[in-house]
C-alpha cells in the first residue's frame, strides 16, 4: 500500500495529492503535460523533495517533514524506468541488468529474462539494440533490484507505433506474473486502455479523479481527451461459456450476458471490453427479428447535449454504458432519467 499525502510547489501552482494507492496492478497517473505527472513519481522515488507531507510504502515511511525523515532513492526499494532506458553503455546487456541486482533477485534471473523476452540480448551492447528493446532491458534491471514499487515514467513516449506495439504485451504480461504494484505516467489514452487497473486524474497539480479503470473511463473526467465520436463504455467482463455450434463467446455482465467472435480463454477468465457509443443505439421494448446479438436492459442515468447530438448515460447494473443518439430520438423516444429501456449493441472490442 502507497500511502500519499503531501503538498508540493510546480512552477505557479501546487502538486496536491491525499491518496492511498493499492499494493497491486497497475495505477496509471495521467493527464495533460504539466499536470503533475512526472513530479509526484519523482516525490515517491526520492528525486524530489515536497515542501509539506508525508509518503509511506507498505507501512515503512519514505518520507516526512514533521519525523524529519527522507529516505535516498536508494534506501526507498523503488525502481524507476524512465522515458528514455537510461543504460550503461559501455556494459553488455547481461551486464546492465546486473548492475545494482539484489542478491535475492539472483535465482529469478532467468525467469524474468524469458517473461522479457531480452535472452537472445544479453551479449549485446545497448548501442544496438532498437528503443523497445532498451526499455525492456531498463524495466528488467529495475526488477533486478527487488523494489516494492515500480515507478514508469512515460515508458513509450519515445518510442514509434511498431516499438509501442511491441513493448506492449511485454508490459502486460509483467502486471500478471509479476507482483510488484507499479505507478504508470502517460497520456496515452491507448497505453492506459491496454494496462491500467486504477486511473489517476491529475489537472494542474489536482486529482481530478480516482478510481478503476472503468469507472474513471466511464465518468465525463476524461471527455476533454476522448473526440466527440469516441466517447466510449469500457467494461469489466467474465468468460462466461462458449457457443456449441458458432465461434462465439458469452460475456457476463452483471446478470446479463454479451456475445463477442470467439475468445481462447477458459471460462471465468476475466478481461474488458471497449463499446464505442455511436455503436449503442436505444429502444423502449425487445426487438423481434433482429440480427443484433446483443440487447441489454437499461436505466437512463443522465444525457448531455454535446455537439448536436445526446449523450445518453445508462446504468446496467453497476456499469456505465454510454450511447450516442440524436437529439430527433431522444424526442421521439421521450428518453429521461429514471427511464428503463434496451440498449442494442452493434459492435464490441476487447481491450485486455
Amino acid at each position: 500500500m502507497l500511502e500519499l499525502n503531501f503538498t508540493q510547489t510546480l512552477g505557479t501552482h501546487r502538486l496536491h495529492i491525499a491518496e492511498t494507492l493499492p499494493a497491486s496492478g497497475i495505477t496509471a497517473i495521467f493527464g495533460v503535460s504539466g499536470a503533475g505527472k512526472t513530479s509526484l513519481i519523482n516525490a515517491i522515488g526520492g528525486l524530489t523533495h515536497p515542501q509539506q507531507g508525508r509518503i509511506a510504502l507498505n507501512n515503512r515511511v519514505l518520507f516526512d517533514t514533521e519525523s524529519k525523515i527522507c529516505l535516498p532513492p536508494e534506501k526507498r526499494r523503488v525502481g524507476y524506468v524512465f522515458q528514455d532506458a537510461r543504460l550503461f553503455p559501455h556494459y553488455k546487456v547481461r551486464g546492465n541488468l546486473r548492475y545494482g541486482m539484489a542478491k535475492s533477485m539472483a535465482g529469478q534471473f532467468d525467469k524474468l529474462v524469458a517473461l522479457l523476452g531480452i535472452e537472445p540480448l544479453l551479449d549485446r551492447l545497448p548501442g544496438g539494440l532498437s528503443g523497445g528493446e532498451k526499455q525492456r532491458v531498463a524495466i528488467g534491471r529495475a526488477l533486478l533490484t527487488a523494489p516494492e514499487l515500480m515507478l514508469l515514467d512515460e515508458p513509450l513516449a519515445s518510442l514509434d507505433i511498431p516499438r509501442k506495439r511491441e513493448l506492449l504485451p511485454y508490459l502486460q504480461r509483467l502486471a500478471q506474473e509479476i507482483n510488484i504494484p507499479m505507478l504508470y505516467v502517460s497520456h496515452s489514452l491507448d497505453e492506459i486502455l491496454h494496462l491500467a487497473d486504477k486511473v489517476m486524474v491529475l489537472e494542474a497539480g489536482e486529482v481530478k479523479a480516482f478510481g478503476s479503470l472503468e469507472d474513471v473511463w466511464g465518468s465525463r473526467v476524461m471527455n476533454p481527451w476522448l473526440p466527440a465520436e469516441q466517447q466510449s463504455s469500457v467494461l469489466k467482463v467474465v468468460v462466461l461459456e462458449h457457443h456449441p455450434h458458432y465461434a462465439m463467446t458469452a460475456l457476463a455482465l452483471g446478470d446479463q450476458h454479451i456475445w463477442v467472435n470467439k475468445v481462447d480463454l477458459p471460462l471465468q477468465s476475466a478481461l474488458r471490453i471497449r463499446i464505442q457509443a455511436t455503436d449503442v443505439s436505444l429502444v423502449l421494448q425487445p426487438p423481434m427479428n433482429t440480427s443484433i446479438r446483443n440487447i441489454l436492459r437499461a436505466k437512463v442515468a443522465q444525457c448531455f447535449d454535446v455537439d448536436g447530438q445526446v449523450e445518453v448515460q445508462l446504468e446496467v447494473g453497476s456499469r456505465t454504458l454510454w450511447a450516442r443518439i440524436s437529439p430527433w430520438a431522444r424526442d421521439e423516444l421521450a428518453v429521461k432519467p429514471g427511464q428503463w429501456l434496451y440498449a442494442q449493441i452493434k459492435s464490441v472490442s476487447i481491450t485486455s
